[in-house]
């Protein structure tokens, strides 16, 4: 007479954590923080939280927004100033894209994804606020303020995208050196113009050419 079998309780086993969407964007932001925004996949997140990829949307519709709500995530981890000094607003600002600039150079793919988003998560939400109270104290309409948050954010946000790609790319350094090559020999008699400006044209560190471009879209706000 063969052994009786000794069943085994299925409450030696761990419960599961409940599912969320607290749950789902932590499981995506930790797998891009690892591997890459690319192994962030529906399939990936189920296999990581031990469900079936099907149960995810119940938490987001597709993939863009998942993006946009790690996105939001990251932007939680920002410092924000406080409340705009009208004497320093301009350089409150610029530190403020800068930052939110620098966030998104650490993570490229997502920066080229967000420049088809329309991010609305609490903590995006918070910093158009803040941009919005900058241009406010700094003099600007009210429709100057409210346009101009979104082109600040789209030149951050492509600064980011375009730096990104450079820097993963294998064959980054062997394209500016090109470029600056075929600049330097420009002949002045086919590009006139060109030519007068060569010596500055590739000049400048990326942070200053960035700052600069905040300056001159900020400058260009107050003036309309």
């Amino acid at each position: 007479m063969s052994p009786r079998r000794v069943p085994v309780s299925r409450r030696d086993r761990p419960a599961k954590a409940p599912l969320s969407r607290e749950a789902l964007v932590a499981a995506a932001l930790g797998i891009m923080r690892e591997e890459g925004l690319e192994r962030v996949t529906m399939r990936r997140l189920a296999t990581e939280l031990d469900t079936g990829p099907a149960s995810l949307y119940v938490y987001v519709r597709n993939t863009a927004e998942l993006h946009g709500a790690i996105l939001d995530e990251l932007v939680a981890e920002l410092e924000q100033p406080g409340e705009p000094d009208p004497a320093q607003w301009r350089e409150q600002l610029i530190g403020l894209l800068s930052a939110y600039t620098d966030l998104l150079f650490a993570h490229p793919s997502l920066a080229r994804s967000v420049l088809m988003l329309r991010p609305s998560g609490p903590h995006y939400l918070r910093l158009i606020d803040t941009i919005l109270g900058l241009l406010l104290a700094g003099g600007l309409p009210v429709r100057q303020a409210a346009w101009g948050v979104d082109i600040l954010l789209q030149q951050a946000t492509a600064t980011a995208a375009e730096h990104g790609s450079r820097d993963e790319s294998v064959e980054a350094d062997g394209e500016e050196h090109d470029l600056a090559l075929a600049v330097a020999e420009a002949k002045a008699e086919t590009y006139h113009h060109l030519a007068r400006v060569r010596e500055e044209i590739l000049s400048g560190t990326g942070l200053q050419r960035r700052r600069w471009a905040f300056e001159t879209l900020i400058d260009g706000l107050r003036a309309n």
